[in-house]
């Protein structure tokens, strides 16, 4: 077992340079879903021909494609939220490939969509290619968001994974305030076409990095491959396999044995310990996964599915794409000359204040971060509202960083570390398919209807409509939403016992 005083380390002892390189190699998923999110916001109005060219085509490249593609704002709306379509549909599909194949190959398959997706859009001279390109990076997107976080909460130090769960969004915002930057800076002529292009990049050095990026060795533990497991924790982790670590593994970790030359003493003790518990496990393990339909009627998932579902819709109907996607149309007409500028910081506030915030989760708990931000969107969301009706630029500016500042406390990276600790290991793929695919549904309902609401009931009014949303799921949170800070399986959380076997918490 572990020691006394291993268990009284900080869990940074754990750290090691390939654990970081892998987050980081793999959160470039994430900061895709973020990239693209945001990418059409600053160069609207050029790649749809409203604003004029400033320079005449100069090379070939640019004299084979338009330096813009003539939309009408349905059109737009329709290239702006198919990517989210693509989403969906990614959602839907990549737990269960995480969960039979593995996170590993999962992650590969998303980098051939970020590598076509964006290399069509770039080069698309017609409102169709265009479309078909932000779809196919839509199906990476959707898959990453859902896989991702999975993965990282599988090497992650048991201590830290609400922190290091937090670099999902982390590196969601960094993908927006990225795409936001090069818009301010290219937004004319066909330059444009580099913004969209730079995200086929990223794919490329996402590819090639999952090349020495290993498999979740939880999911490894979980089918058999008890071994492998053993070796990989004790290259990513200082101090290998501790109980700590093999605790939250929901299986035998049999033929521990025959590695015992890769592990400290401490390790190999805690997966012999492992070992002989974890041969009384349910038949609810990892091994024996449930399914998308019957996780939705299981008696021990059910309420967690509605819970997560619930938080996934808060996040995008509270209105942060509202900003994310069209803030420079929103404010231009309040701030002609500063309204990419202000984008741009509200992108990066938006990325500081996640990155300060990362620790609260742990600290205040994930349901008290999720009221706190809820609160705090709501009544920005009026204030917003109030700014822009009566032309209060003051107010207007600082109600929406505001706004974004109070996402990024609870709303941004909550609710994809509750995907995973509200139901044990075996209902993870499925519960992370759920509630993206009710995640992606949303952010398609606020891109598609935001610029039709707004122009429907006038300039600013939409916020009110964000207000009595943010109060509605203020209401579900305290009511339905349980505290997962400090307990060790899903079966605590939920108030069932005698369960073993589970998922540890933190």
């Amino acid at each position: 077992m572990t020691s006394k005083t291993d268990a009284e380390k900080p869990w940074t002892s754990e750290l090691t340079t390939y654990l970081l390189f892998i987050v980081a190699i793999t959160t470039l998923g994430p900061l895709q879903f973020g990239y693209h999110l945001a990418e059409l916001n600053a160069p609207e109005a050029v790649m749809t021909c409203a604003a004029q060219a400033k320079h005449p085509t100069t090379s070939a490249f640019e004299a084979n494609l338009p330096t813009c593609i003539p939309m009408n704002p349905a059109q737009f709306g329709l290239v702006s939220s198919i990517f989210t379509l693509g989403g969906l549909l990614g959602a839907i599909g990549a737990g269960l490939i995480a969960t039979h194949y593995g996170r590993l190959l999962a992650m590969r398959l998303t980098t051939i969509f970020f590598i076509i997706g964006p290399l069509s859009s770039a080069i698309a001279p017609a409102i169709w290619i265009m479309a078909v390109g932000r779809f196919i990076s839509g199906l990476g997107a959707g898959a990453a968001i859902v896989v991702v976080p999975i993965y990282i909460s599988e090497v992650a130090p048991v201590r830290a994974k609400g922190l290091f769960g937090a670099s999902t969004q982390v590196m969601i915002n960094m993908g927006i305030l990225m795409a936001q930057l090069l818009g301010y800076f290219l937004s004319y002529d066909n330059m444009w076409r580099i913004v969209l292009a730079a995200a086929g990049g990223l794919g490329t050095l996402q590819c090639l990095g999952l090349f020495i990026v290993p498999e979740s060795p939880e999911w490894l533990a979980a089918n058999g491959r008890t071994p492998q497991a053993l070796r990989i924790i004790a290259k990513i982790k200082h101090g290998g396999a501790t109980e700590e670590n093999v605790g939250a593994w929901g299986t035998a970790a049999e033929g521990h044995e025959e590695e015992e030359g890769l592990l400290t003493p401490q390790s190999t003790n805690a997966a012999a310990e492992h070992t002989s518990s974890s041969k009384q496990t349910s038949d609810t393990n990892t091994a024996n996964p449930i399914g998308i339909l019957r996780v939705v009627v299981h008696p021990h998932h059910y309420r967690a599915i509605i819970a997560v579902v619930g938080v996934m819709l808060a996040q995008q109907l509270c209105g942060i794409n509202s900003i994310v996607m069209y803030s420079v149309s929103i404010l231009s007409t309040l701030l002609p000359t500063t309204a990419g500028l202000i984008t741009v910081a509200v992108g990066a506030l938006n990325l500081v204040v996640t990155i300060v915030c990362a620790p609260l989760a742990d600290k205040l708990g994930r349901k008290t971060c999720l009221l706190l931000s809820i609160a705090g969107m709501g009544t920005n969301a009026f204030l917003l509202a109030v700014g822009i009706i009566y032309s209060v630029k003051i107010l207007s500016t600082i109600a929406t960083l505001l706004f974004v500042a109070s996402f990024a406390v609870g709303l941004g990276p909550v609710p994809f570390i509750l995907a995973n600790e509200l139901v044990g290991p075996e209902a993870v793929g499925a519960t992370q398919s759920w509630a993206l695919a009710a995640n992606w549904i949303a952010t398609f309902v606020v891109a598609q209807f935001f610029p039709i609401l707004n122009r429907y009931l006038g300039k600013g009014k939409v916020y009110f409509v964000f207000t009595g949303l943010a109060l509605v799921f203020f209401v579900f949170v305290a009511i339905w939403v349980p505290e997962t800070k400090g307990k060790k399986h899903a079966d605590e959380v939920w108030g069932r016992e005698g369960r073993e076997g589970r998922e540890r918490l933190d």
